[in-house]
This record gives C-alpha cells, structure tokens and sequence, in this order.
C-alpha cells in the first residue's frame, strides 16, 4: 500500500461511513481490488479498518459536538443529587437522548463480543455475503420508505424504539449491510423523519466506533504495520475530513429527498459485484 492508495481509502471510509451503501462493502472491494488482505492473516485487514474508523468518530464527535455536550452535561444534572425539595427525578430531553444511545449501544457490543472471532474471520470478507447483504438491506430501505409515516422528530423517540433501532445495528456486523443503513433502515419502520432517523443513526454509531476502535488499537500487533503505519494514519485523518462532509450533506439531503437514491445505488453495486464474482474478475 502507497500513500495515494491510503488516501482513497480514507475517503471510501469517510464518505460510505455515513451514507447508507456500507463502508466495509467498498473497503472490502478497494482490498480486493489492490490486494490487501492477506487469506492466512485476514484480521489484519480487520484491525486496519477498525482503526481507520476513529477517524470517522473524529468527525462525528465535531459535527455533534454540542449535542454530545448538552447530552453529557444534562445525564450529569439530572441523575445527580435532587434539589433541596423535590421528591421525584425528571430527565430533560437531553438526558433522555444519552439514555437512549446507551441503551441502543448495548446490543451491538454483546454480539459483537460474542461473535468476534466470526467478524475477523474470512467469512465476513466474502463477496458472496457483501452482495447479499448489499441487496438485501437495500430491499429493507425500499419497503422502509414505502410504509414509513415520516412523521416522528427525534424528541419523540422513546428509549423501546432506540433498543429497537440498536438491535438493527447489530446487522451493521455483517459486511454490506452498513451501519447507517440499517439504522436508518429502523428509524423508517419506526415512522421517523428521515433527517431524524438519520441522525440518531450517527449519534448512535458513536460509542459502538469508539469501542471498537479502542479495542482494536489495543490487540495491534506489529502484523498490522505490513500494510504500513504512515499509510493508517493518512487514511484516518483522510477519513474524517470526507466523513465530516457525508454528515453535513446527508442530513440536508434526507430533508427534501427519500432515500431512494441508495436503494438504487446498492442494487447496482450488488449486481457489478455478482457479474464481477461469475467473470472471475473478483474472487468469491
């Protein structure tokens, strides 16, 4: 890997990071395409591509940058001591708001610690699984929009629908299905605003990133400088600078525009990468 293949990776990250088409589908393909991923050591790829993403938590951590702090400072007033004189505890909006992350966090990280093995494995790096999880939530996102009310603001979101929304993300482990999407995915069954549901979406993908990204960077071995430790951080600062500019542009476009775009866009992908996989051009 050279610093120019760095940088398109850190973009392929920062954009797909964000926008419902799956990160891991397209870093698997650009690994394919360039050869990256080593067959007997694919958790290399794996750690390389987990600690990539602190770079899109960089982003998201700037753009709600407020909101988390409003978040933060309010869960701190409300679950502290009670006033001198009241008698029951009353979380505000924001409070509510970090209890429902936390909550939506939660199944993500069981399954995830139980299914680790799997994820880093080389079956997550198939292409047969990145096309059918490709098409597959693209099918979820059409039906979503289909019966979807579009009604619902985020302050209206109540902690079952965040469990709900967090257990969507849990499909976010299968390469393809991408973390936005499936969230965002939810977010419409549930009859949320796109915008809405698009950023409970990113501000749900906050703890889930910083885990797995801590937790990567603390089972690093020298085995994931093959593919070069100036190249990682090229592609993590690249990442968060393109990621910075997917958030700001999704959620203006999810205001006037269905998501239809990336229905269309995801069964387009998965039907180049079936003919790719029946040409031989990509491996299965």
């Amino acid at each position: 890997m050279n610093l120019l293949e760095a940088i398109l990776l850190g973009i392929i990250q920062g954009l797909t990071e964000f926008l419902p088409i799956s990160s891991t589908a397209h870093l698997t393909l650009a690994a394919k395409l360039f050869r990256f991923i080593d067959a007997e050591h694919p958790e290399v790829w794996t750690h390389f591509i987990a600690v990539m993403q602190l770079g899109t938590l960089a982003a998201v951590l700037a753009y709600f940058r407020r909101d988390i702090w409003l978040m933060a400072t309010s869960l701190v007033r409300d679950l502290g001591p009670l006033p001198a004189g009241a008698t029951s505890r009353k979380l505000g909006s924001a409070s509510h708001m970090a209890l429902a992350i936390l909550l939506g966090t939660i199944p993500v990280v069981v399954v995830g610690v139980l299914l680790r093995d799997t994820i880093e494995g080389a079956f997550t790096k198939s292409t047969v699984v990145l096309i059918s999880s490709l098409t597959g939530l693209a099918c979820l996102l059409w039906i979503g929009e289909l019966v979807s009310r579009h009604e619902r603001s985020l302050e209206q979101l109540s902690l079952r629908d965040a469990f709900l929304i967090g257990c969507a993300q849990m499909l976010a482990l299968i390469p393809g299905a991408s973390r936005s999407g499936t969230t965002l995915t939810a977010g419409l069954f549930l009859g949320l605003r796109r915008d809405a549901a698009a950023r409970f979406s990113f501000l749900l993908s906050i703890p889930a990133v910083l885990g797995s990204g801590l937790f990567e960077m603390m089972r690093i071995d020298r085995s994931v400088f093959a593919l070069g430790l100036e190249n990682l951080v090229m592609a993590t600062a690249v990442s968060a600078l393109a990621g910075y500019a997917a958030i700001a542009w999704l959620l203006r476009y999810l205001m006037r525009n269905t998501a239809m775009v990336f229905v269309w866009y995801r069964l387009a992908l998965g039907a180049l990468l079936a003919l790719s996989v029946l040409t031989g051009w990509i491996q299965p």
